[in-house]
């Protein structure tokens, strides 16, 4: 089923996707969707949470914390066209003009992910810096990190080039050491 949902919505957009249309393509009863999630909103939710949840991990380190964050960073961009992205993109979208999708997004799906990045640069960092930084600053410094990936996808529309990955990724691991 979240499966379907994430077709769905690729294909046709998020206003064209329906309960209907999903369980049509899951090949289940609409009573079905309905017993586990009450909303299309739900069901993108839970699909994005389950896709994103591999597709933007921080991998084991590989190299050296340059290496590594360059790497994630053009994993953060790949995410974006894949249908996990675009359903991201969507639920992102909708959030600006319905409160209770703002708010199950930030307080699901972005608050875990925060939770993830905050992890994944912090142990980074460490090894950047011999030491662990604390939560505000590994907050910042996630700030650092994502903002102009997402503003280059999702203001701009553009893609996340070798020059942004690098100068992003030294800009965070100058301001990690101080």
């Amino acid at each position: 089923m979240l499966n379907a949902a994430d077709d769905l919505l690729v294909e046709q957009g998020f206003a064209a996707t329906t309960i209907e249309g999903i369980a049509t393509r899951a090949g289940v009863a609409k009573q079905t969707i309905y017993r586990w999630w009450k909303s299309k909103v739900d069901i993108l939710l839970d699909a994005l949470a389950d896709d994103a949840r591999e597709a933007l991990a921080w991998a084991e380190p590989a190299g050296t914390p340059s290496e590594d964050l360059t790497a994630h960073l053009h994993r953060v961009g790949a995410f974006f066209g894949e249908p996990a992205g675009q359903v991201f993109q969507a639920l992102l979208g909708h959030a600006q003009l319905d409160k209770d999708t703002a708010v199950a997004l930030r307080e699901g799906f972005l608050l875990e992910q925060r939770e993830r990045d905050a992890a994944g640069l912090g142990a980074l960092v460490e090894r950047h810096v011999g030491e662990a930084p604390d939560r505000e600053t590994v907050d910042r410094l996630v700030d650092l990190l994502l903002g102009p990936v997402h503003y280059r996808i999702l203001v701009l529309g553009g893609p996340v080039d070798d020059a942004l990955v690098e100068a992003t990724a030294r800009a965070v691991l100058e301001e990690a050491a101080g």
